[in-house]
Formats: structure tokens, sequence, C-alpha cells
């Protein structure tokens, strides 16, 4: 059968989910919207159901087909109605080889789906910013071991992209150390205007980060993204480096 939904409100967005036959409720209740910045609403959703084929896929007629049965697969269609401001409207077609025996079942798809973004930026900065690719270890034993710390390096780098948009009011100390503090206050106080100072946010002191990364900061720039925040704070730990040999002295 075919399930479809819309969302009644602001930006509409239909969903058209492929199931198996016999899920039972010709109309129910759901609710899911999820902006492109995140940003998550709801709303009411009335269903409409159609019986529907469902898809199988064979693998060539060559020998590898005995060693492939058919893969039978559910498709969700996931479609935005309307005209969006500045942006084509979302058409998804996704295809799973995993159970998908009711509409929730479907949304949850769809969610992990929409995670993709995330991992392809995370992805981003252990590729083009940490030069994972560029690695030249001669062992697994080796090179699994530079992966592990990267991937911690990365990480700290995307989720703090995430935090600076999702909560930028927080207080700094929840996502950087006390000594990247005090250098990126002394940092301001030489930089900026005299008595003023850097508001004592996440924000505040993410956009000073992204600033050493190259980031413009004009009124209509978007968010600073990954590879400001990599380039920024790559620059805050060499000059956090050299602060600290300065005060603690060498040999």
């Amino acid at each position: 059968m075919r399930l479809t939904g819309e969302l009644n409100r602001g930006s509409i967005v239909k969903q058209t989910v492929w199931l198996p036959g016999g899920v039972a409720g010709a109309r129910r209740r759901f609710a899911l919207l999820q902006d492109i910045d995140g940003t998550r609403q709801e709303g009411p959703v009335s269903l409409r159901r159609h019986d529907a084929p469902t898809l199988s896929l064979r693998a060539l007629r060559n020998g590898k087909q005995k060693r492939y049965p058919p893969l039978a697969l559910t498709v969700i269609y996931a479609d935005e109605r309307g005209t969006p401001v500045g942006r084509e409207p979302i058409h998804w077609r996704l295809l799973t080889d995993l159970a998908v025996e009711d509409l929730a079942a479907a949304v949850g798809k769809l969610d992990w789906y929409a995670l993709r973004w995330k991992l392809e930026s995370y992805h981003k900065v252990l590729k083009s910013g940490c030069q994972a690719e560029h690695a030249r270890l001669r062992t697994a034993e080796r090179l699994t071991n530079l992966l592990a710390v990267l991937c911690v390096v990365g990480w700290r780098v995307f989720w703090l992209t995430m935090v600076n948009r999702a909560n930028p009011d927080a207080p700094p100390e929840s996502v950087l150390t006390k000594p990247e503090i005090e250098l990126l206050d002394r940092m301001a106080a030489s930089t900026m205007p005299t008595g003023e100072m850097p508001e004592r946010t996440v924000g505040g002191y993410l956009m000073q980060i992204a600033k050493l990364g190259g980031y413009l900061a004009r009124a209509k720039d978007p968010p600073p993204g990954t590879m400001v925040i990599w380039r920024g704070l790559a620059r805050l730990t060499d000059m956090l480096l050299g602060f600290e040999l300065k005060h603690t002295g060498c040999g």
C-alpha cells in the first residue's frame, strides 16, 4: 500500500510512504518537519492509503546471479510542496532493505537520511581539514591509531560548529578550555575598541575563532562553517602553544 501524508502548516511537506500490504489504518495523525537549519516543527497530518507494488532488484545475468538473491526494497517518497524561498523544493526518493511496517518506521528512515548532510560535513573535516587521506603510514595499526585521534579532532570541530548554531547563548566554558578563553580575551583586548569585549557566550567566542580562520562576518554571511572553524582552531592551537611555552618555559 502507499500512505500519503500532508503537513498542514507553514512549509507544507507531503510524505508518500510505500509499505508492504496488510498495514491497517486508512487515516492516522502524524507530525514532522525539519528545516534545513535543523529546526524541527510539528503539525497535523492527514493520511490516505493506496495499493501499490513493492520493488525487487535482481543481480545481472552473470555468474554472480546465483550468489545474490533478489533484494526486496521499500521505496520512501518525501516531497516538499509549495515553492520555498531561495531554494528548490525537496524531493527525496529513498530505497531501504530495512523493515518499514508503519508510518513511524518510514519517518524514522527519513530522519536517518536527514543526518546525511551532517555526516558529509564531518567527513569533510577529516578529509580536507585533518588531511586524513594524505597519511603515508606503512602499517594498518599506525593508520588506525592516527584515524582514532583525527576522529576526535574532527568531532570537536564539527560539534563546535553545530553548537554555535543550536545554542549560541550558552556559556563559553561549556565548549572551550580555560586557557583558550583566556587567550581569546587577551586577543580581543588588543584588537577591539577600548572598553569593548566579546560577548561571554559560545557564539561570541566561536565568532572570534572563525575570524582567525578567515570568516568575514558580514551582515548577510551564513553562520561559520566547519572549515573556517577548523582553520581558526588550528591557529588558536599554535598561539596557545606559544602562549604556554612563554609562561612555563622549556628545557
